[in-house]
């Protein structure tokens, strides 16, 4: 019988994939294209006042298009350190749903000034016609807060 890999989630864990979320400006976004090619890009990413996932993405870009048809997704989030083996050092996998925020949602307007004041830059180009708000509804993850440390999200 092969042991199941996974710790319980504690709160040392948990101190870290909040470290990793607090931290992270940019994840790496995975989608599947309709003809069935994974696809991965990096996108700007913060969490919103509600702690959910959120990125600004362009309609001209290919991944919108997978996430757009409502596609479950996966967000990467955490960067291997200066030294040492890329593998040692924490990082968060996220199993998700894309929901995209219009403007005339009654949210879009306080997500909008929470982002900006977090990714300031994006400003240049928040209110282009052609750039929405994505929010992530996290399905579950994974916790790898360094090797042999993995975890299991619900």
């Amino acid at each position: 019988m092969v042991k199941d890999p996974f710790r319980e989630l504690d709160d040392e864990a948990r101190a870290v994939m909040n470290g990793l979320l607090a931290a992270a400006t940019h994840a790496a976004l995975a989608v599947v294209r309709e003809d069935g090619t994974p696809s991965v890009t990096r996108v700007a990413f913060s969490v919103d006042k509600d702690r959910v996932p959120v990125t600004l993405i362009s309609d001209l870009s290919l991944h919108t298009k997978a996430l757009r048809n409502g596609r479950a997704c996966s967000l990467l989030i955490g960067e291997p350190g200066e030294k040492g083996d890329p593998l040692t050092h924490p990082r968060l996998t996220l199993h998700c749903l894309p929901q995209f925020v219009t403007r005339e949602d009654a949210v879009y307007a306080d997500l909008r000034a929470w982002y900006l004041e977090r990714r300031p830059k994006a400003k240049l180009y928040a209110d282009f016609a052609d750039f929405n708000f994505v929010r992530f509804e996290v399905l579950d993850g994974l916790l790898n807060a360094g090797f042999g440390k993995a975890y299991k999200i619900g």
